[in-house]
């Protein structure tokens, strides 16, 4: 399988862009109008990211194995509207998290943010948030120390296996799979302290 991911995201206004493909296979290397963006080989998660000039019109060409993809961008001035999200509520969209070349963002694994130091303390911060959250209200019972909950398991029991299989999740996807329990703004604000922290 061989998938360039958002090719709806064509009217793009940033002079470098992120292009994310997915495959199974072990490598793949991306084209930009037949010159080669570079090869990658597999890592913990078949999907692979790359950073390509965004010029004009830019036919991308995705190749792993016997299997290509295809997608188009376009260097645009001015944001398209049609890509906004139009629902009442606090939706995040996606073009209002920041993601700056270099550094993290909510859209990282946090496998990734968990492979370096900064991104480790991050790490430990956003799960003392989690875990104010998700503690719940009430009096307590005497004796009886309250435990935050999330999808039906106890903050405390959380092993080593359930980290690991977190690590897979971006961190937006994580917050957003505790159903509400973090307002857009906090989202935001935890991109903002992620958007600190150097990647490797």
């Amino acid at each position: 399988m061989l998938h360039i991911c958002a090719k709806r995201y064509v009217d793009r206004v940033e002079d470098v862009t992120k292009v994310t493909v997915y495959t199974n296979l072990d490598e793949v290397e991306l084209f930009a109008n037949g010159e080669s963006v570079g090869k990658k080989k597999k890592g913990e998660f078949p999907f692979f990211h790359f950073e390509v000039k965004n010029e004009g019109e830019t036919t991308l060409v995705a190749k792993a194995g016997d299997l290509t993809d295809e997608a188009q961008i376009r260097k645009v001035d001015k944001f398209n509207e049609d890509y906004r999200l139009k629902e009442e509520g606090a939706v995040i969209n996606w073009f209002e998290i920041e993601t700056p070349a270099g550094y993290y963002s909510v859209n990282d694994t946090l496998g990734d943010i968990l492979s370096t130091f900064r991104g480790k303390i991050c790490a430990v911060k956003l799960l003392l948030k989690m875990k104010k959250a998700l503690t719940p209200d009430g009096p307590k019972q005497k004796g009886k120390k309250k435990s935050a909950e999330v999808m039906g398991f106890k903050l405390s029991d959380i092993n080593k296996t359930m980290i690991d299989m977190l690590k897979g999740f971006t961190v937006k996807r994580g917050l957003m799979m505790l159903g509400g329990k973090f307002t857009k703004e906090q989202i935001l604000e935890i991109n903002a302290m992620l958007n600190k922290v150097k990647k490797k």
